[in-house]
């Protein structure tokens, strides 16, 4: 990890607000509206049963930090987390732990290459790189607390409802289809045990990874899951402190330099928010200070992120303010 020699310094934040009820509204449903007849991308099909999904569905929400929440479209809608859930647990563990500890044993560094990839294991001598690809989640859900594998899952559904406001329950059909599916996950965490990066039951550890990302949640959770990012940790809705904000940082941090695999850079570059995705159709996107986008559309990209949720963001992101990059002088402001 950087030596920042920043040890007694208090971190200071500097946020803005959002625009008015009335104009989130319009904005949320134009970016609906803009995007609702886009085709392009196709349904995972390498889970089958997520080959199953309407790829017709779209839903947009913002929450605030205040607990309202803006929808279009099918905002209520549920879809399994799958990926998603890694950037929760990641907090989940580093509220354990700590940043130091969690940044050791996992890492924070983009591999520039796919979620799912062995060889960027073997590159860096066994190291997971960071907690957003399939090998540093698994070895984030190792780290998890629980003396048994029961345990552990169940603090992973009940600190995953905490972020969303309820309970969250499992897709049974989608974790059994995921399981008969996980040969590769199965690899990777035998590969992580052979370097010491996790211990125990392997095999169990990935049982409970998959059955993480078979947690069904709607665009309208994820938006709510994402404003406890943006502030500070509690729910805006129930109110409850899940994380602390220091564990908010370090969360947003990683999504912001590896939310969306090795579409990151382009990422930040045009939206400017850290995010993250999973191949069920689902983007969750911060706005620290002020809110959170969820979005769902079962039609992706090539990396796995879905087209109309990216389009959709990046339209509110521009309407809205969102980007924490943008900037103008005094003399040239004007109210969006």
């Amino acid at each position: 990890m950087l030596d920042t020699n920043t040890h007694g310094v208090d971190q200071r934040v500097s946020t803005g607000d959002l625009p008015s009820w009335e104009r989130i509204d319009e904005r949320v449903l134009e970016a609906y509206e803009r995007n609702v007849t886009d085709e392009q991308g196709l349904v995972a099909d390498y889970i089958p049963e997520l080959a199953a999904a309407d790829p017709s569905q779209f839903g947009v929400c913002i929450a605030d930090v205040e607990g309202s929440t803006h929808v279009a479209g099918d905002a209520e809608v549920e879809f399994t987390i799958q990926s998603i859930s890694k950037a929760f647990v990641y907090a989940l563990v580093c509220q354990e732990f700590g940043h130091t500890e969690v940044g050791r044993l996992v890492g924070v560094n983009n591999t520039g290459l796919a979620f799912n990839s062995v060889i960027a294991v073997e590159l860096n001598d066994g190291h997971p790189m960071n907690p957003m690809v399939n090998a540093g989640a698994i070895a984030t859900t190792a780290l998890m607390p629980g003396a048994t594998l029961a345990e552990k899952w169940e603090n992973i559904r009940t600190g995953l409802s905490a972020f969303a406001g309820r309970q969250l329950s499992m897709d049974g059909e989608v974790y059994r289809s995921e399981a008969e599916t996980n040969t590769r996950n199965e690899a990777i965490a035998k590969l992580l045990k052979s370097y010491g990066r996790i211990a125990g039951d392997s095999s169990g550890i990935v049982d409970i990874y998959t059955r993480q990302c078979s947690l069904r949640v709607s665009a309208r959770d994820l938006a709510i899951m994402g404003a406890t990012l943006a502030d500070g940790g509690v729910n805006p809705v129930t109110k409850q402190r899940v994380i602390s904000p220091i564990v908010c940082r370090d969360t947003l941090a990683v999504l912001a330099t590896s939310g969306l695999y090795e579409r990151s850079g382009e990422w930040m570059f045009e939206i400017g928010l850290p995010g993250k995705s999973g191949v069920s159709g689902g983007i969750v996107t911060v706005a620290p200070g002020k809110g959170a986008l969820g979005t769902f559309s079962p039609r992706l990209d090539s990396a796995g992120n879905s087209v109309r949720g990216q389009k959709a963001t990046a339209f509110l992101s521009r309407s809205l303010g969102l980007n924490i990059f943008a900037s103008d002088s005094e003399g040239d402001r004007h109210d969006v």
